[in-house]
């Protein structure tokens, strides 16, 4: 073992022995986890019960929800650290008092849903003509109730996460989803967390309509977050989506070892970090932090260092035994004519894995000769390491936030992304 692997196994081992101290990242934020999970599905709502269907299933499937966390463990260690704070809580107060609801939408509802059954008040059947006495908007008007909260409390909790901050976790879950759809489209994936994927159990062409559908969802729920920054940041991420599997499904060609590590890790961060770095700085946008306020850069580098952390862990795991525990067989990155963190550095061990990669792993026999290679080599540990030391880095650029049971969380987080099984 080398002496890189040695210093990465006892960083895990003492962080085990502290582990038990310290806040679990999942019960600091467990009521806003489940409650968020539970409303996001009111979001997807459709006319077309099989649409409705397809957009839930994954939804329905345990999920590791590492993004909704990120941004609300995130928010809970930064808020009131940005400059403008007192403005987005007094928004957030304000939208409270006023009755205002991220669910209302900016559009008057007959207009912007046309016909869905799941909103029968709020609708229209084509067969009738569109008159101009509209329906009315019932969120427009405050009830009894809410009027009388109004005038008896002038000082409404402080909130520790906005809504427009879960809000927030629920759309990077929904784009994460709707990314999942049209990957498994791509790839013919038949498995997806241990159950059929949704184009086996779906088919090819309601799963690509499915996913197109959540971005719509997602699209319109970030509209009404009211933030024009936040809205280019999570754009942003749509195209990083597409551009990182333009990388992955383009012709290979001879390329050098330096080269090769750059195009691997730029699609990393597309694919996978750019969710969670652009997410965590639209958090802290939602929370106030202006151009200027180190915190933002702060989130960014946290959330851009754990993505990559994260997919060489199930890079990792795509050569493991326990990879079978994820639901896809082991060694489908090599299938699928991908060379990740273990075959690059493979390749260095084996010159011979440098022609199978160029070609993409397309020949008879070239899958089993590179998790020959891979097998021999130490490219499974060495990737192990290479995750270990964005999550250090990760753990490290957060330690100039304030002491916190969210900061000691985000910690914990990085630990438990590099040491995962599953």
């Amino acid at each position: 073992m080398s002496d890189c692997a040695r210093d990465c196994l006892r960083r895990r081992l003492s962080s085990v022995s502290t582990q038990s101290s310290r806040p679990d990242p999942f019960t600091l934020v467990s009521s806003n986890l489940s409650n968020l999970r539970s409303s996001l599905l009111t979001l997807l709502r459709s006319g077309h019960p099989a649409l409705t269907e397809i957009t839930e299933y994954y939804f329905l499937h345990p999920s590791k929800q590492i993004r909704p966390l990120l941004v609300l463990l995130l928010s809970q260690a930064t808020n009131g650290l940005g400059s403008q704070w007192e403005r987005k809580l007094d928004e957030s107060r304000t939208q409270e008092r006023e009755g205002g609801c991220l669910d209302a939408p900016l559009t008057r509802p007959d207009v912007l849903n046309d016909w869905n059954p799941n909103f029968p008040t709020y609708t229209r059947e084509f067969k009738n003509s569109f008159e101009l006495d509209a329906i009315k908007w019932e969120n427009k008007t405050r009830s009894s109730t809410q009027q009388e909260a109004i005038t008896t409390s002038n000082t409404p909790k402080l909130p520790l996460i906005l809504p427009t901050q879960t809000r927030l976790a629920q759309i990077l879950e929904m784009i994460h989803t709707a990314s999942l759809l049209h990957d498994d489209v791509i790839d013919a994936s038949p498995l997806r967390r241990g159950n059929p994927s949704a184009p086996f159990a779906f088919g090819k062409k309601l799963s690509v309509l499915g996913g197109d559908f959540i971005l719509g969802r997602a699209s319109g729920a970030l509209a009404r977050l009211g933030d024009v920054e936040v809205t280019e940041l999570i754009a942003s991420i749509l195209a990083n989506l597409v551009d990182g599997e333009i990388l992955q499904v383009k012709k290979g060609g001879r390329m050098r070892r330096e080269d090769a590590w750059n195009s691997y890790l730029q699609k990393t961060y597309l694919k996978t970090a750019s969710l969670m770095a652009k997410g965590a700085r639209a958090a802290v946008v939602l929370g106030g932090c202006k151009e200027g306020d180190i915190v933002r850069e702060i989130a960014y580098a946290y959330g851009r260092n754990l993505g990559i952390a994260f997919q060489l862990v199930d890079d990792v795991m795509d050569y493991e035994s326990a990879s079978s525990d994820m639901g896809k067989p082991g060694g489908a990155d090599l299938q699928l004519g991908l060379a990740t963190g273990p075959a690059l550095y493979a390749r260095e061990e084996h010159p011979e894995m440098g022609e199978l990669i160029q070609r993409k792993f397309e020949k008879e026999g070239d899958v089993e000769r590179a998790r020959d290679f891979i097998r021999r080599s130490s490219g499974v540990q060495r990737t192990r390491v290479l995750a270990q030391e964005y999550a250090d880095k990760a753990k490290e650029v957060i330690q100039s936030l304030p002491d916190s049971e969210a900061k000691v969380a985000l910690e914990v987080l990085t630990e438990r992304v590099v040491g995962r099984k599953s």
